[in-house]
């Protein structure tokens, strides 16, 4: 008896604190999503009731905002450096130090001491043979004299290179390789080439690596034969109109003349190329909403001539170009920045607009046909818009919160495709709301789709099978009172919800699931970072097989790098001169690090011994030093001079890169910079680019992470049950670990483009999760098997229309000639993929051995 008592006051705490936790869950969860179900209820029986006014106030609004598309050639921001490599990188601080201390002299032009790329044509030639041969020299030799003839216009005034050319005391800025020769084949053999550097005098050396390569020496270090020569025509950086000009003319002329094993670029091509992307695919935007409006109708085709979503479809569709014309103009209205990335949120914004309205068709279908369409239209509401509205919010903002990323061009994607899921919600709930209430009227009055007449609900006597198939609708199932069942939900209800429940079936989802995550992680670890800058013209350019020239003939040396002591440092020191030389070897002992190929230091320390000068003091090696620098003008560039002090100097650093990433390059360089006890910064143009690789990778990450948790607390709010909450961040990781894995074994690197589509991720991740999940705890069904069931007969079919519709969205893509539009359909597809296998496969098995994520209340 004692202990029978003990059990029976145990129970009675043990009830009593599972009532108080029931009641907690529930006033955080249903506290929230109860009023927001009947406010949608309110929201949907004011459209039922006044439809028309949903009609025309949308229409309205997207006609008006529509106009900011005026705006859309001004805005239109396509730079490379400012979209596609981080703002205010390390990279672009270095520069403008550069810049502002060792400005660039016009009349001693120097390639080694650009801070940008400059202004320039360049030009490879290869061959499989020896390109110094006689015969392969006078062929270049010739092409250079009619490049050098080339004749350019502008504003009535005729120029050729000569007259734009970047000059060093007075005189051209040349090829060496052609001076060597002294413009003459034959010469070839009588001079010495010396490789890897040539040395024209004591102080005058040129690094070769980047002029010829493959070639072969012989024990002299004397050149005997080469398979590529590359020759650079650099030109002044004063008139942009008469140097674009110029190299406009030049591209025109390889263009219309056809020469064999030469490939050529200027310094406008990768800009102009890049910029043809966008033109690339405005063709494919009708092919696309042609193919979405056509799915979209058959995939809400009746055989009832009444129950027919024919029409109801086609303005699904229209609502979504509504939203991205409101979207965008508004955006350009105020003035945001247009990027070639936002040209492909459309066909993405098309797939999330046509998702959401076969949620709302799904839900319709399933209310009671004798309601009033007022009524209806409240049942409809009540039971799709939280549904809707978790996938928008989640959508919005996982592209709000990618917005504070540091690449523009993933910043402009991202407010575009924002606004516009935005307006496509906005829309969805009036305007298609609308027009679902103007269908309900017409079913209501058992009229014809397509006619709008009056049609019988039973087949007169004597009517043959034709008038059968077309004057004859309105049919629903009387026991239910709503529309007859799907073909595909009934095959979601009777057949695939039960297959999935089986004992074998989760077992089998279950491997394919370890599979799936296995795969995904053996491809993240082989993840490379960064753009191929190659990827950003159209694949046909001609710069792609500059690009592959370049790689295949000059890969091995990388670029000459500006080493500066950013402060004042006392070079007459010895000691002080010996810490510096420490770092210097430091350097040198990088294995990327061929030697310090240029330095003014080691020439006037060489020019203070063979004079016998004393440098040993402040005045002594000041005085000194003027004298050297006077005779050596192209070196006085490197020595910044302020109030008779040394403010800062540079020295240079030949690179060889082969087997070497740009990443690992960047930051031993800087590290090293770093550890010496001197002020060191290195620098150099290319850097700009390179700044992505230092980024990218942390920022994707802390991107997701954020993401990831807001999209948490979204769910917990408004799914009624945390614990499955927590299976739609569940979701979101393993979806994008899927979608990055096989990223990577697709070759497809991680990079601004890339970064854009793992945000998508996030939102179509949730999506179809949130979806599942929520279905599933509202189920009054005791079973956990026969609540699967139900969430696959309700949203098997939505969910798996909204995924086809999404990949008809994107799949056009995969047509372009364009990388980055390719790109995005590729991880699209990849995406909605995992995602939907997540929603109808992953998630449901996974929630069946959960039998608690459930609404709490409800046991």
């Amino acid at each position: 008896p004692s202990a029978y008592i003990i059990r029976t006051s145990l129970l009675q705490v043990y009830k009593s604190a599972h009532i108080s936790a029931v009641v907690m869950v529930s006033c955080i969860t249903d506290c929230v999503e109860k009023p927001i179900r009947l406010c949608f209820e309110s929201v949907g029986k004011f459209v039922g009731l006044h439809p028309w006014w949903f009609v025309t106030l949308p229409l309205a609004v997207s006609a008006g905002l529509g106009g900011g598309f005026y705006f859309l050639n001004d805005l239109k921001s396509n730079d490379i450096v400012e979209q596609f490599t981080p703002k205010n990188g390390r990279a672009k601080v270095e520069r403008r130090f550069f810049q502002e201390t060792f400005p660039q002299t016009d009349s001693r032009f120097s390639i080694v001491r650009l801070t940008t790329d400059g202004v320039f044509a360049s030009l490879i030639f290869s061959c499989q043979t020896n390109i110094l041969s006689v015969a392969a020299l006078e062929e270049i030799l010739r092409i250079d004299g009619e490049v050098r003839g080339i004749t350019a216009a502008n504003d009535a005034q005729q120029f050729v290179f000569s007259d734009i050319c970047a000059t060093v005391n007075g005189t051209c800025n040349s090829n060496l390789m052609l001076d060597v020769l002294n413009y003459n084949a034959s010469n070839i053999h009588l001079v010495k080439i010396t490789y890897p550097e040539y040395c024209h005098s004591e102080f005058n050396c040129v690094h070769m690596g980047n002029i010829i390569s493959k070639v072969e020496v012989d024990h002299n270090g004397v050149v005997r034969s080469a398979k590529a020569m590359r020759l650079v025509y650099y030109l002044q950086e004063r008139n942009n109109s008469l140097e674009d000009a110029w190299l406009q003319e030049l591209v025109d002329f390889f263009n219309d003349n056809s020469f064999s094993q030469v490939s050529y670029f200027t310094s406008m091509s990768r800009q102009q190329e890049f910029e043809k992307s966008t033109l690339s695919v405005t063709e494919l935007f009708a092919i696309t909403y042609f193919l979405a409006i056509s799915f979209s109708i058959i995939s809400c085709l009746r055989f009832d001539n009444v129950r027919n979503k024919a029409w109801v479809a086609s303005l699904g569709v229209f609502s979504t170009a509504q939203a991205v014309l409101s979207s965008f103009g508004l955006l350009l209205l105020i003035k945001v920045p247009f990027v070639i990335t936002v040209a492909s949120s459309p066909f993405l914004i098309l797939g999330i607009g046509i998702d959401d309205m076969f949620i709302m068709i799904s839900s319709w279908q399933r209310t009671n046909i004798q309601d009033t369409v007022p009524k209806r239209m409240a049942d409809t509401y009540r039971e799709a818009a939280v549904s809707i509205t978790i996938t928008t919010l989640t959508d919005v903002l996982a592209f709000y919160l990618s917005y504070g990323n540091p690449f523009g061009s993933v910043q402009s994607f991202c407010l575009y495709a924002g606004t516009a899921v935005l307006f496509c919600y906005f829309y969805n709930i009036t305007f298609f709301g609308a027009c679902l209430a103007l269908n309900g009227r017409r079913e209501g009055a058992n009229r014809h789709w397509l006619t709008c007449m009056k049609v019988p609900e039973e087949v007169p006597p004597g009517r043959s099978k034709m008038y059968t198939l077309c004057c004859v609708g309105g049919s629903y199932d009387h026991n239910t009172g709503t529309e007859e069942e799907h073909p595909m939900t009934l095959f979601f209800r009777k057949y695939y919800g039960p297959f999935l429940t089986t004992v074998w079936s989760k077992a089998l989802v279950i491997f394919i699931y370890v599979t799936y995550i296995a795969v995904s992680v053996y491809g993240c670890l082989q993840l490379k970072e960064g753009i191929d800058l190659k990827n950003l013209a159209l694949d046909k350019s001609y710069i792609v097989q500059y690009y592959k020239a370049e790689k295949t003939y000059f890969d091995y040396y990388g670029p000459n790098v500006m080493l500066a002591i950013n402060d004042t440092f006392p070079y007459w020191e010895e000691s002080k001169r010996n810490q510096l030389e420490s770092c210097i070897v430091r350097f040198q002992e990088l294995k990327f690090v061929n030697n310090l190929s240029t330095s003014w230091l080691h020439s006037f320390e060489k020019y203070a011994e063979e004079h016998s000068n004393n440098i040993s003091s402040e005045g002594q090696f000041k005085t000194h030093l003027y004298q050297f620098l006077d005779h050596q003008p192209m070196l006085r560039q490197d020595v910044n001079i302020s109030n008779n002090d040394i403010t800062a100097s540079r020295l240079f650093l030949q690179t060889v890169v082969q087997n070497s990433t740009e990443k690992s390059v960047l930051n031993s360089l800087r590290k090293t910079a770093e550890s010496c006890p001197c002020p060191l910064l290195v620098y150099h143009p290319a850097f700009i680019y390179h700044d992505q690789y230092t980024v990218i990778g942390h920022i994707t990450l802390q991107t997701v992470i954020v993401a990831t948790l807001v999209m948490l607390v979204i769910s917990l709010v408004l799914i009624p049950n945390p614990l499955c909450a927590l299976w739609v961040a569940f979701a979101i990781a393993s979806v994008i670990l899927g979608v990055t894995g096989f990223m990577a074994l697709l070759d497809i690197s991680l990079d601004s483009i890339s970064m854009i589509n793992l945000v998508i991720s996030i939102g179509f991740s949730v999506d179809f999760s949130a979806h599942i999940s929520y279905t599933f705890v509202s189920s009054s069904k005791p079973d956990v098997n026969e609540r699967v069931v139900e969430a696959m007969a309700h949203l098997g079919y939505p969910i798996l229309q909204g995924a086809l519709s999404t990949i008809v969205g994107v799949v056009v893509l995969s047509a372009s000639s364009s990388y980055i539009f390719r790109t995005f359909s590729t991880i699209v597809v990849l995406v909605i993929t995992f995602g939907l296998l997540h929603g109808i496969a992953f998630i449901p098995v996974f929630l069946t051995f959960f039998g608690f994520c459930h609404k709490l209340w409800q046991h």
